[in-house]
């Protein structure tokens, strides 16, 4: 949340008030103080932005009190209203940091390699990562259940459409190309 709150309005839009192809995450704003990154902006934020009326200020959240030692929306206090918002339209439980477990597993479930979400969360490591990311009761399920690709039991050496006969019923300590005799047991394990 610091992140967003600290975004400036020249990592955002171009001097001209164009809305950037990239924002711009700074050094000095970011968790760990890792480094400076840029995200692409999407088409969907782009279309927000260029709406979106920012202030004659710095900062593209701005403090609404600009004596404060804050210059920028104070993070605290902005997750907080956005609870309170989320809660008048029936949204229970949510939080920035759910927004952003919730991101990066669909990132992570669409199948886009880890270093690559890494690379946008700014997380230092995968391990702090693989952390944020959600596992599904179904998605262990589908996990185990590809488990039965690789087993041999009642799998056929040659694939057609008339039912295995035993002369064609895999042992498992053949080559798949190997026969088992039709006395042979298959033993179930």
């Amino acid at each position: 949340m610091a992140e967003a709150c600290s975004l400036r309005v020249i990592d955002v839009f171009t001097p001209a008030g164009v809305v950037r192809s990239e924002m711009v995450i700074r050094k000095g704003n970011t968790k760990g103080k890792l480094g400076t990154r840029t995200i692409p902006i999407i088409q969907d934020l782009k279309l927000l932005l260029e709406t979106y009326e920012h202030p004659n200020h710095q900062y593209l959240f701005p403090s609404r009190h600009l004596n404060h030692h804050w210059k920028h929306a104070n993070p605290e206090a902005a997750s907080h209203r956005f609870q309170e918002a989320c809660e008048k339209v029936g949204i229970i439980g949510a939080s920035t940091h759910s927004l952003r477990r919730t991101a990066l597993t669909q990132m992570s479930n669409a199948g886009i390699p880890l270093r690559i979400i890494q690379e946008i969360s700014g997380h230092r490591n995968l391990e702090q990562l693989q952390k944020y990311l959600e596992v599904r009761p179904d998605q262990v399920r589908g996990a185990v259940s590809a488990l039965s690709t690789l087993s041999y039991v009642r799998k056929t050496a040659y694939p057609d459409s008339a039912p295995p006969t035993p002369e064609k019923t895999l042992s498992p300590h053949q080559h798949p190309q190997a026969l088992s005799s039709a006395n042979e047991e298959i033993p179930d394990w």
